[in-house]
């Protein structure tokens, strides 16, 4: 499409700024080759074809998901597709089972019931699934709890029809303080990690796969001994929680949302039409508070937010916009944010240069 002006979109808009991302995963793919690791991004933060075709192409393994439309989506472009997240239930599977022939897929489980439900499909389907081993490494949500548990659960992947015992994954996304504050917790990692690995080796059936990593531990995720492969998803473009942490810089972000400034009222604040079904009504890790911050003016904090109305706090600046003025508001968790918009307009140097359908979104 012809570049066309940010004043002709109708506002509230997500936006995409290709530089940004361009420039986070040429960072992510060199770290990655220097330390030696698999890359598989998790793509329910971007929810696009065209930004996993990007990241595939700047050296990523494959594409991690969590829905089977993502799966199906991703599929497009991806030969190999990860489904982190439990296969359980009769449709769930028959989507999965159904993807191209071409594609290799994988799941995690942690559960025999869920194995054997898997398993079962497989077979019906005539196809062979690659599993890991779901661990809980402090997460409290997913995966086994206890290194003789791995151990069982891999020893009845390894000897079910119909699928293949890959190695196992964890997902710390308990760890989100500073980086420079996460010591204990990578050592904690490793620890936990390194006993399940242990465990796993003495009993013959040593992981190939050991995929792990997130966004807030991705810059140390190669001081977690054992680890091969990491599936972050934000740092594709980032957002206001990864730069509070200092996972990135505040000019790495590369997602906003354009929002119009509809009323200047009420002293000391200014409402934009971006509100929390353009940003998510999700608190963040910033001591400032607020539910996400100006682009160009980090500074200027969306105070509150109800569906259609965004407050910005300019009580303590000098900062007066007029009513009708664009500002670009970076929130404080992207992947939610994304999810609640159908295109995502692309930016390159002030202009939009294209639109993706967000095809992944909702079911």
């Amino acid at each position: 499409m012809a570049d066309t002006s940010l004043e002709t979109l109708v506002t509230p808009a997500a936006l995409v700024d290709l530089d940004r991302v361009e420039a986070n995963l040429r960072r992510v793919s060199q770290y990655t080759r220097e330390h030696g690791l698999h890359w598989r991004p998790h793509t329910k933060t971007h929810k696009t074809a065209e930004l996993t075709s990007l990241q595939l192409a700047a050296g990523a393994v494959g594409a991690t998901v969590a829905t089977p439309r993502e799966a199906e989506v991703m599929a497009t472009v991806a030969t190999d597709v990860l489904y982190a997240y439990p296969p359980v239930g009769a449709g769930r599977l028959a989507r999965l089972l159904a993807l191209p022939p071409r594609t290799k897929l994988s799941v995690t489980v942690d559960t025999l019931e869920s194995l054997a439900e898997l398993s079962r499909a497989a077979q019906g389907a005539g196809r062979d699934v690659g599993v890991l081993v779901e661990l809980d490494l402090g997460m409290r949500r997913l995966g086994v709890q206890t290194p003789a548990e791995a151990v069982a659960l891999a020893r009845a992947v390894a000897t079910a029809p119909s699928v293949t015992y890959l190695g196992v994954l964890f997902y710390p996304g308990h760890v989100r303080s500073p980086m420079n504050q996460q010591d204990g917790a990578v050592r904690d990692q490793s620890a936990r990690l390194g006993a399940f690995l242990e465990a796993l080796t003495s009993a013959g059936l040593k992981p190939q796969v050991v995929s792990g990593g997130s966004t807030p531990m991705l810059w140390r995720s190669h001081e977690v001994k054992g680890l091969t492969e990491i599936r972050p998803g934000l740092n594709v473009m980032n957002d206001r929680n990864t730069a509070s942490i200092g996972a990135c810089a505040w000019d790495e972000c590369a997602f906003s949302v354009l929002a119009t400034v509809v009323s200047t009222a009420v002293p000391g604040q200014v409402v934009v039409d971006a509100g929390s079904k353009a940003l998510t009504k999700e608190e963040g890790l910033a001591p400032s508070g607020g539910y996400g911050a100006l682009l160009d003016r980090p500074d200027i904090i969306v105070r509150n937010v109800s569906e259609e109305h965004g407050m910005l706090d300019v009580s303590a600046t000098s900062w007066r916009p007029r009513v009708g003025e664009r500002v670009r508001v970076v929130p404080n968790h992207v992947c939610t944010a994304v999810n609640l918009h159908e295109r995502l307009h692309v930016v390159r140097g002030g202009a939009v240069t294209d639109t993706w359908a967000i095809a992944a979104r909702g079911w």
